[in-house]
């Protein structure tokens, strides 16, 4: 076979999914495919994930944008990881940041010559006392990683994030896509063909009457699935049983003083609330379980926990934690809400967007769609989805709280056994080994263990290998180069107005 069979590319749904699929098939597949997105201005779009991972950097570089113009044109700010309030136990803080936590001695990581010196009351200081970015967050202060400081210096590789209008980032690559030739079609869909032999979808009709025919076909839908669960009826995991909340209320506030270069959780009587903060307004929102508090009584104690004047009516969301069989079924692909829903603890939505656009440029298929490519792919997807769904159970389920019957229950619950092993090695002597290429890594679980009150009842006995003035003195100097390094560093805020600033949203 010497040229793909494919030639149509048909996007259902438009969103931060759908454009993030248009802008990234128009520049991987340089033009050599009609690429063809169908939304409609009749059907809304979720729009609350504008908390993002540090990944997104890579995919921003894949399509050539200039950062600055992005932070701008989204009204975007800096995000250095995530403060959770009141999830261990009530009075309880920690910091997931992102980046490097001190830096390895030897075979072994920082954290396990941490977890000696405390057992010895040897050291003070807090985990993230190690981490530049959780140091950097408690004072309001950012920069980018710097050019002129030395390779080995933490200016040098700062790990970080963005918070922005999911809103204002669908327009700004609905422009690149366009530009780059992509043909954005308004309508309503209202019926789907599938071929009566291979249960391919073939096209699909608007409500205008048009067909719209294609090859291969990307689901953007949303919650609804159009194709890969309306049309292929593809079936969906719930993953409830672990992940007990299933609705949200939403709502933007006046900005009250400059942004916090962080993203703030804050567990609430049945779930928990977000904070997040944009150049122009504040985004927040209210994760709750139905089974333990009413959309009245979520949304009072949401506005009632706003640091400005609510700007509209809070939204319900009405969602179950999940994920699709398969993700990519026949000649359908699914992204974003059409995939699956990990609820926004985390941030990964927009992540699990990014990398499915990712696996699925790999696998790219010819016409015949080999089944070993879409195996790979769903094998994958469904790897990627159950080790974050692991992840964002840890955080409920390693708690403290007994004070009301939601976090009674999370801190009752089975959990699946995976997770278990994980908790169990690490209380053991703070020990964890990543899983293939799943997205959270070493320094991501210790923080929230640690943060979620995991105490490990020892450390690796290949610590005891370095003497312990040694020791004490390489925790000493890590901590005082942190301290220095922030130091140096601008206010979140000033750095900011110097190099991003966007043009003031009127009232």
């Amino acid at each position: 076979m010497t040229d793909s069979s494919i030639k149509n590319i048909v996007i259902v749904g438009g969103g931060t999914a759908g454009w993030m699929a248009a802008a990234a098939f128009a520049k991987v597949l340089g033009g050599r495919y009609a690429i063809q997105l169908i939304e409609s201005d009749e059907i809304g779009i979720v729009g609350v994930g504008e908390a993002t991972v540090p990944h997104l950097k890579l995919f921003n570089n894949l399509l050539g944008i200039d950062e600055a113009e992005f932070v701008r044109r989204t009204q975007g700010s800096f995000k250095l990881g995530i403060q959770f309030d009141d999830w261990g136990r009530i009075g309880s803080r920690y910091f997931h940041s992102f980046g490097a936590i001190g830096h390895d001695l030897g075979l072994l990581p920082f954290h396990q010559y941490w977890l000696k010196a405390r057992r010895q009351g040897k050291a003070a200081a807090d985990i993230g006392a190690y981490s530049l970015n959780a140091v950097a967050a408690a004072q309001g202060k950012f920069m980018v990683s710097a050019s002129d400081v030395a390779p080995t210096s933490p200016l040098a590789n700062i790990a970080y994030a963005y918070h922005f209008d999911a809103g204002l980032y669908a327009r700004f690559l609905r422009e690149y896509a366009e530009r780059l030739g992509v043909r954005r079609l308004e309508g309503r869909i209202v019926d789907v063909a599938l071929h009566p032999d291979s249960g391919f979808v073939e096209a699909v009709t608007l409500a205008s009457g048009v067909r719209v025919a294609g090859d291969l076909f990307v689901d953007c839908s949303g919650f609804r699935g159009l194709l890969i669960e309306q049309a292929l009826r593809t079936g969906y995991d719930d993953f409830s049983r672990w992940l007990p909340c299933d609705r949200a209320v939403a709502v933007a506030c006046e900005k009250v003083g400059p942004p916090t270069p962080y993203t703030h959780s804050i567990a609430r009587g049945a779930g928990w609330q977000w904070r997040i903060p944009l150049q122009h307004r504040t985004g927040n929102g209210y994760v709750y379980s139905s089974a333990h508090i009413s959309d009245d009584e979520a949304a009072a104690t949401l506005l009632s926990n706003l640091d400005g004047r609510p700007l509209g009516e809070p939204r319900l969301l009405r969602f179950t934690a999940g994920m699709r069989r398969k993700f990519w079924n026949r000649n359908v692909v699914a992204l974003g809400l059409a995939s699956g829903f990990m609820e926004p603890l985390e941030s990964t939505s927009i992540y699990l967007v990014q990398s499915g656009i990712a696996k699925f440029l790999n696998l790219f298929p010819w016409g015949d769609f080999d089944p070993v490519l879409t195996e790979r792919y769903n094998e994958q997807s469904i790897f990627e989805y159950e080790r974050i769904r692991d992840f964002l159970i840890l955080h409920y389920h390693a708690t403290e709280r007994s004070d009301t019957p939601f976090w009674d229950a999370c801190r009752r619950m089975s959990i699946p056994p995976q997770l278990a092993q994980t908790i169990r090695l690490f209380r053991d002597s703070g020990r964890f080994f990543r899983q293939g290429e799943e997205m959270f890594a070493l320094v991501s679980w210790v923080q929230v263990m640690l943060g979620q009150g995991i105490v490990p009842e020892s450390y690796h006995p290949l610590v005891d290998q370095v003497a312990q003035s040694d020791m004490e003195g390489y925790l000493a100097s890590v901590g005082k180069v942190i301290a220095n390094c922030v130091q140096a560093m601008p206010s979140h805020a000033a750095f900011i107005e110097r190099c991003c600033a966007a043009v003031p949203v009127p009232a």
